[in-house]
């Protein structure tokens, strides 16, 4: 017996990827399964997996921009397993690749809403029904390896992938007294369609060229294409998610390869906090006692 046995996950975007590996992954420790994801073909398809592997699984169609679509999936969970304890933020898109000025509001508008909004109406649908019960629970947040670092030309998808590892970070001091624990996902390329998020795009926030181009067709897209076949396997990314949680880690990767790059990063912060102490601007400031959540 383990600690997840018996109990329910939630995972939004849970059809398939890297959502059905995680679904997959708690199944096999014995949970319960909420998929919830805006495909209905493909929810059918993976509910009809997780039974054949023996999984107590519940789909349900959303769309993670809609806070009543997620009460909607909160209310058929408790009416079927009886409690949530886990909640799995996966669903999100790609956004297009462009620069500055050719990343328009449409563009920022779909982004931001499937992949912070849908964060943070899922965390508000579901993180009270976790503290009602009193048990305690998981929040996990999948993020990106952009999360860690700025990717050139993809300024929308990693502008919400910063903000979902700092919601997370505030999520885990907040929540820590409820003993639920949090954790965010930060994976770089993993084999799944996030490169076609398009399909999923609303007609409305298409533009005139989304509309009339295959895009599948362009050099980039090919690359992209390319890049994401030979991703990490959605099955291991789902069982290092388990393996992680079991050690209590707030930040989750799944591609040490990535180590040196972002502690690049963290060694430029690091010094610019140098020269910022050495300012003669600053020496008021310089010794007074930091006020952090622990």
């Amino acid at each position: 017996m383990n600690e997840f046995s018996g109990k329910t996950v939630v995972i939004s975007g849970g059809a398939e990827g890297i959502g059905f590996g995680i679904a997959r992954a708690m199944g096999k420790q014995g949970m319960n399964v909420v998929l919830a994801d805006i495909d209905a073909n493909q929810l059918e398809i993976a509910q009809a997996k997780l039974q054949k592997e023996g999984v107590e699984v519940l789909s349900v169609q959303m769309d993670v921009t809609s806070l009543s679509q997620w009460q909607n999936v909160a209310e058929k969970a408790i009416a079927r397993f009886g409690k949530v304890h886990m909640l799995v933020n996966n669903a999100g898109v790609g956004s297009n690749p462009g620069s500055i000025e050719k990343t328009d509001d449409k563009d920022w508008r779909w982004v931001l809403d499937v992949n912070l909004m849908g964060v943070i109406y899922g965390t508000q649908t579901m993180v009270p029904l976790m503290k009602q019960h009193g048990e305690g629970g998981w929040l996990v947040n999948v993020a990106s390896m952009a999360g860690m670092m700025g990717i050139p030309t993809a300024g929308a998808y990693t502008a919400t992938k910063v903000a979902v590892v700092g919601m997370t970070e505030s999520w885990y001091a907040e929540l820590k007294p409820h003993n639920i624990k949090v954790s965010v996902l930060c994976p770089a390329f993993v084999k799944t369609r996030i490169n076609l998020s398009n399909r999923n795009k609303p007609e409305e926030l298409k533009s005139e060229n989304e509309k009339n181009t295959d895009q599948n067709k362009s050099s980039a897209a090919q690359h992209l294409q390319k890049v994401v076949d030979n991703g990490l396997s959605p099955d291991i990314v789902g069982e290092r998610v388990v393996e992680a949680l079991n050690n209590k880690e707030l930040y989750i990767f799944t591609h040490p390869n990535y180590r040196k790059i972002v502690q690049k990063r963290f060694k430029a912060i690091d010094d610019a906090f140098a020269r910022a102490e050495s300012s003669p601007l600053l020496v008021s400031v310089r010794d007074e006692e930091v006020a952090l959540y622990s």
